[in-house]
């Protein structure tokens, strides 16, 4: 029988190898005076970007093409207001055969607001297909899992 995985938790901000910080703008907000969950979508992209550049920015560029988000799945836990900022946390959660899936979650101090699994594709656009991760980026994602 397969191991069934649990479900990512991610509202413990210790979990997390790497964090970027996002400064709330006003136009994020919402008629109710929110933070709206399109722009927390938006600091996730944030956070995905930066642990992209500050993980596997020395490997290959050509190692680097090919990525597409299969699955985008966010829980929203409470409510953030304007001004102020927030920080992002993410990490890899698991490393498949074609595919790795990050953890992330958005914090105002300690207290977590957002958290998301994503699920992300090493892609070859010219045969319309997944591809194997390359060992490189295999280790730099291994490197960067999540130690719940």
């Amino acid at each position: 029988m397969a191991e069934e995985s649990k479900p990512f938790d991610g509202k413990n901000r210790a979990i997390y190898p790497d964090f970027t910080r996002v400064t709330i703008r006003y136009r994020d907000l919402d008629p109710n005076n929110h933070v709206n969950n399109g722009s927390i979508n938006q600091f996730f992209e944030d956070g995905r970007v930066h642990f992209r550049n500050a993980k596997m920015g020395t490997l290959n560029a050509a190692i680097l093409t090919g990525f597409v988000i299969a699955r985008f799945d966010a829980t929203y836990l409470a409510a953030l207001g304007y001004p102020g900022e927030v920080e992002v946390g993410t990490g890899v959660i698991r490393v498949g055969r074609s595919s790795y899936v990050l953890g992330q979650g958005v914090f105002s101090g300690d207290k977590c607001i957002a958290t998301a699994e994503v699920v992300t594709v090493y892609f070859d656009a010219a045969n319309n297909k997944s591809r194997p991760l390359p060992d490189e980026l295999r280790a730099v994602l291994e490197a960067a899992l999540i130690k719940a």
